[in-house]
């Protein structure tokens, strides 16, 4: 009920005071949208905490999916559900014909035990690649979906003012599907949600304390990075930990091989031209002290923002481990996934919407950024369709930089008063690309 009735007082202008503007001749909405975005705001702030409070793997999304449906529906967005495992796409028809965007949202948390002391902390516990672990939106996914829930409720009171059509895409699995299965961007385009209709420019954003509450930030071309995950396996020959000249030891091999790795960025890289990192996350081997075991396995992410670069790490990685390996009696087997491309920002697409960025946050706000690291699958849709992918800060205002609490930290959490500015940018960006694309 309180949803068709904030429709209705933004269709008929009371809410913002604004008459209402005639079908066939849409005007700046921005006053309109400013207006309606403010008054979701408590809306959104609960969605993001009850999201929160109930986080879900990649690919395990169905509490959050089936939040986000119900919203969709009651808006009279028409949704599809099930898309690539968990994901709900929602298209809404405005009341004129013109372009397709499209805006994205992650719904997934992460294996990570919260510490933050919130009232509405996560408690949740599952089981993760065999392992029992905590789960924590530690990456800041829970904004997101809150903000793009909200950022629909803004965009369907205004459906007849708007000239285009509007897809918004809740996608799992972004931090990347379990091993074995497939999930995220990748899947969500596999299953053709950029067509029927067909999308035209896509944007996203991401939450971080990098930024202060009220700050956003960009960056042309490459903002961030591709990421690969590599997996190495090493067989050596068992033996007792008392006799190891009896066996092959697969742990000092793999202590050897990860060493010679770090020699890939300190010496074959050029980084003045682009920066590069591979970085062993994991290390496992062994079951008992005594024993030395016939294996030892190491995971770990390739970073690069360079396709010659890239390559080429990919290529040491394989000889390192493999020769490392052979001189030492023992064999390697490397594999390399196709991680995800660099995020890549469409130049002219940047340029035309930088505008209303500035307008939303406020010329002195809204910032170039460094090359980040990180990685998004989010690049799988920039490789179709030009797309803005930008950051919104969320560090609270009285926190200096160098306190900033990273993402996926078991402490990690955004000032809430960054989610109103994000349905406001999110909404604007819609609007503003369809109107100005259809003239």
């Amino acid at each position: 009920m309180a949803e068709r009735l904030f429709r209705v007082l933004i269709g008929v202008g009371l809410l913002t005071g604004l008459p209402l503007l005639h079908p066939l001749a849409w005007g700046d909405l921005t006053a309109e949208i400013h207006a309606a975005a403010m008054a979701v705001e408590p809306q959104v702030i609960g969605w993001r905490r009850e999201i929160h409070e109930h986080p879900e793997l990649s690919n395990r999304e169905f509490r959050t999916s089936g939040l986000v449906a119900g919203h969709l529906r009651d808006l009279g967005i028409e949704v599809e559900t099930g898309v690539a495992h968990t994901g709900v796409v929602g298209i809404l028809k405005g009341g004129m014909p013109g372009p397709v965007v499209a805006l994205r949202a992650d719904m997934d948390g992460l294996p990570v035990v919260e510490r933050t002391g919130l009232s509405f902390a996560s408690t949740q516990r599952t089981t993760y690649n065999g392992l029992d672990v905590g789960v924590m939106h530690a990456c800041g996914h829970d904004n997101h979906v809150a903000i793009l829930m909200g950022t629909a409720s803004v965009l369907s009171a205004l459906r007849e003012q708007i000239p285009g059509t509007i897809k918004f895409l809740f996608q799992p699995a972004e931090e990347g599907a379990p091993k074995g299965e497939e999930g995220g961007a990748a899947v969500m385009m596999r299953e053709g949600v950029l067509k029927n209709p067909d999308v035209d420019a896509i944007f996203g954003l991401h939450i971080s304390q990098t930024d202060a509450v009220g700050e956003a930030s960009y960056r042309p071309l490459g903002a961030m990075a591709s990421a690969q995950r590599f997996d190495i396996l090493v067989r050596g020959r068992q033996t007792h930990g008392a006799a190891p000249w009896a066996g092959v030891d697969p742990i000092v091999v793999g202590a050897h091989i990860v060493t010679a790795l770090q020699t890939i960025v300190s010496r074959n890289m050029d980084i003045t031209r682009a920066p590069a990192v591979v970085t062993v996350g994991t290390f496992e081997s062994g079951v008992r002290y005594n024993i030395v075991p016939d294996e030892a396995r190491m995971s770990g992410t390739i970073r690069s923002f360079d396709p010659a670069m890239r390559r080429l790490m990919h290529t040491r990685i394989e000889d390192i481990a493999k020769s490392v390996a052979t001189s030492m009696g023992a064999a390697a087997e490397v594999e390399i996934d196709q991680g995800v491309p660099i995020t890549f920002n469409d130049e002219a697409l940047t340029e035309e919407m930088l505008p209303t960025l500035i307008d939303v946050y406020g010329s002195g706000n809204v910032g170039v950024q460094p090359p980040r690291t990180g990685a998004e699958d989010f690049s799988f849709y920039q490789e179709q369709v030009p797309g803005l992918f930008f950051f919104i800060g969320g560090r609270p205002a009285d926190v200096p930089p160098e306190q900033a609490i990273p993402n996926h930290s078991p402490y990690f959490d955004a000032d809430e008063g960054a989610l109103v500015l994000g349905v406001e940018a999110m909404s604007r960006l819609a609007v503003d690309y369809l109107q100005q694309n259809s003239r």
